[in-house]
């Protein structure tokens, strides 16, 4: 069990027989009357995200979620194979279940398969991944890193924006949280 008081960000607990994962919280102590604690929280097994409000020292019990080591082999006909590392058991996950972590994912790449209770919830991006520039307009001599920005679509075909500088053929260093460009790698 653990206690609404000790609420951080990415802790998972289990309300009406669902994972859910703690995405903000606030605790506040009005002038009058009880604490209570404002946490906007996201179901992980639909994915929708609601905020809703506790008493302040409730116990909820805690959600197990298992993460798996596995590498990304392939895409075949909209399901994307996984394998597991240490079994080498594969599963199949679908578009769905994957969401917006088919913007980064390349073939080959170690993530981490997240499970509740037997069922494959989705997967977990290291922050960060090096992607290859296939389609940007060409720099121009004097372009500066502060000039501005252009879009640039990577080799997963999605488009970020980066400096003008950046060329076609460049590995870029991305944010996997926040979708932006970081560095050139």
């Amino acid at each position: 069990m653990i206690s609404t008081n000790e609420f951080k960000t990415n802790v998972t607990v289990t309300i009406d027989g669902d994972a859910w994962q703690v995405v903000e919280f606030q605790h506040v102590k009005p002038g009058k009357g009880a604490a209570f604690v404002r946490a906007k929280m996201r179901n992980l097994c639909t994915g929708s995200v609601v905020e809703r409000t506790f008493n302040a020292g409730e116990r909820l019990p805690k959600a197990r979620v298992e993460r798996r080591e596995m590498q990304f082999l392939y895409e075949s006909d909209g399901m994307y194979i996984f394998m597991d590392n240490e079994s080498f058991e594969q599963i199949e996950l679908s578009q769905a279940q994957l969401g917006d972590a088919l913007n980064f994912l390349k073939e080959n790449m170690d993530v981490k398969v997240m499970t509740y209770e037997g069922r494959v919830l989705g997967i977990d991006l290291p922050n960060t991944v090096e992607l290859e520039v296939v389609e940007t307009d060409p720099g121009i001599r004097g372009d500066t890193a502060t000039g501005g920005s252009k879009p640039a679509k990577m080799v997963t075909g999605y488009v970020v924006k980066v400096p003008l500088f950046i060329n076609t053929g460049d590995v870029l260093r991305i944010d996997t949280r926040t979708g932006e460009y970081i560095e050139r790698a």
